[in-house]
């Protein structure tokens, strides 16, 4: 095989395999994050349902409280004034399919649109279960309206009851004030939530589930009345599930927990795509990178052709001439202007020099990596144990020790329960920004991981454990102050312990192990607060 053709066949190999590495590192991250992202959409789809569905059903409860009050204060029920209030609060919220207002004994005496006016309705739940304290029942057919109301749509009528128990001025029962909600409000609230995703999210569904017997109370019409019992998926907030039809879903899931003084009816709220659906911004992605790696691969192929021909050419020259010479035939080295054969090596050469550099480059940016954190930048752990070698080997500090403070701090744990990693990770950089702005300049701090920091101060000799508690202090006070992310307004505090090298301990291992039981000592006596120890805490 000629120089050439081993040039370009070992390059375009060698390419070939680092861009299918690069390309599978990088459609693997990619992917992750984008099919994360998917199951967070869903999941934040199914908590807003759940949220709306509560506040929703509180407002209406809160009304029928207060209009309940209002009759109250008036001590009687029934006349023309109550079932013109209980029209216009119908006209004003259609949502009340029907309002009215019953005797002791259950007979409706006060309805909107003169519906069920004088019925006995001393049996049904609405009455009841109100007789002693206000009542809010879950999804059910209609019985008693259902011829009454207008239906457009034909479809079979369901409601939400509302009622509370009517008393005069002694408190003795007069009668209820009971309320059917149109489920048909659910649906307002949820094509409100799908209609900004449709444009970019295909097929998303949402399913409203009953907490007693898991019937579906709102989804597509072919399922709405039929059980629904789904797996979780390992307790998270949303998971890729199988459907009884067989198919697979990326599922959200959450939970109605009420609003205020409204309990909720424990309504479960599930969202799903099709997983092709739910991942195919994260397929494209990798398709498009997959095809990127192959077409580089090619191109580099070609260039490395087209290199390897220059490089060859003026070798095959002398090859030729020195051939020829080894042959007994009389003939010259060709002697090029200017050395022409070398200007192109040298040329090469300088190509070469500059592709090693940039690998160097690359190399020093991995190192980079290798000895800092990637959230923060500050120094990591392998960083401090390479800066403690280097304090074993020198052990002359001039007259100087220094402290090692170990930072934690308190509440980030709530931070990310309550708001998200994503929110934790920015709290974290703030707080390194504060901790290094705290600091001065030439101290050494690095992140440990988590919410754990170690800072190294140098100090004169002089009352190290004094200035070095006045530098954790303004620390501590630095870290109370409010942290404002994404509009969201965080307070966190910060337990530090401190121990001064050489004078706790002659390795620095063993100090910084100090400083972590003084950090405990702080955290175990409440927290935010900062706890200098020594040889005496280890004992």
């Amino acid at each position: 095989m000629k120089l050439r053709t081993i040039f370009a066949i070992s390059f375009a190999f060698l390419i070939l395999i680092f861009c299918a590495i690069l390309s599978s590192a990088i459609s693997s991250r990619t992917t992750s994050v984008l099919k994360g992202e998917a199951g967070n959409l869903l999941y934040g789809a199914a908590f807003q349902m759940a949220d709306k569905l509560d506040y929703f059903m509180w407002s209406r409860y809160s009304e029928v409280d207060v209009l309940s009050e209002l009759l109250t204060q008036k001590q009687h029920a029934g006349d023309y004034s109550d079932e013109h209030l209980l029209d216009q609060l119908k006209k004003r919220i259609p949502s009340f399919s029907w309002v009215g207002i019953t005797d002791d004994k259950g007979v409706v005496t006060a309805a909107t649109g003169r519906i069920l006016a004088n019925k006995d309705i001393s049996e049904r739940p609405v009455f009841k279960n109100a007789v002693k304290k206000p009542y809010i029942g879950d999804v059910h057919d209609a019985v008693l309206l259902s011829k009454l109301l207008p239906n457009p749509n034909g479809e079979p009528l369901q409601f939400v009851d509302i009622s509370t128990p009517i008393r005069d001025s002694q408190n003795r029962f007069k009668g209820v004030l009971a309320a059917h909600l149109s489920w048909t409000w659910s649906r307002e609230v949820r094509d409100d939530i799908i209609r900004p995703m449709q444009g970019k999210r295909k097929g998303i569904e949402i399913f409203v589930i009953s907490s007693k017997d898991h019937i579906i109370l709102l989804g597509p019409k072919n399922m709405v009345g039929k059980p629904l019992n789904l797996a979780r998926g390992n307790g998270h907030n949303w998971a890729a599930v199988t459907w009884p039809d067989g198919k697979k879903y990326v599922t959200g899931f959450a939970k109605s927990k009420g609003y205020k003084n409204y309990s909720g009816l424990g309504w479960s709220v599930i969202v799903r795509q099709p997983e092709a659906a739910a991942y195919a911004q994260a397929k494209e992605l990798q398709r498009f990178i997959i095809f990127l790696g192959a077409a580089s691969s090619v191109i580099f192929a070609l260039l490395s052709w087209a290199v390897a021909g220059r490089i060859s050419k003026p070798l095959q020259s002398l090859t030729t001439a020195a051939n020829m010479v080894s042959a007994g035939n009389s003939t010259d080295i060709p002697v090029m202007k200017g050395i022409k054969d070398i200007e192109i090596l040298s040329a090469s050469l300088r190509e070469m020099v500059l592709s090693l550099s940039q690998k160097e480059t690359q190399l020093g940016e991995m190192e980079m990596l290798a000895y800092h954190d990637g959230l923060t930048g500050l120094p990591n752990r392998i960083s401090l144990l390479l800066y403690m070698d280097k304090l074993k080997k020198e052990q002359d500090l001039k007259g100087h020790v220094l402290t090692f403070l170990f930072f934690d701090l308190d509440g980030f744990k709530a931070v990310n329960d309550s708001y998200g990693h994503h929110t934790g990770d920015l709290l974290i950089k703030q707080a390194a920004v504060r901790i290094r702005k705290t600091l001065r300049y030439g101290d050494f701090l690095c992140r440990l991981g988590g919410d754990e920091f170690v800072a190294v101060i140098e100090h004169e000799q002089k009352q190290p454990r004094e200035k070095a508690g006045q530098m954790a202090e303004e620390v501590i006070s630095v870290l109370n102050r409010p942290f404002l992310i994404e509009g969201q307004v965080i307070h966190i505090g910060c337990s530090i312990g401190g121990a001064i090298w050489p004078l706790d301990g002659k390795d620095p291992e063993e100090v910084l192990k100090l400083a972590d039981q003084a950090l405990y000592a702080a955290k175990a006596n409440g927290r935010n607060r900062f706890y200098f120890s020594g040889r005496e805490l280890a004992e």
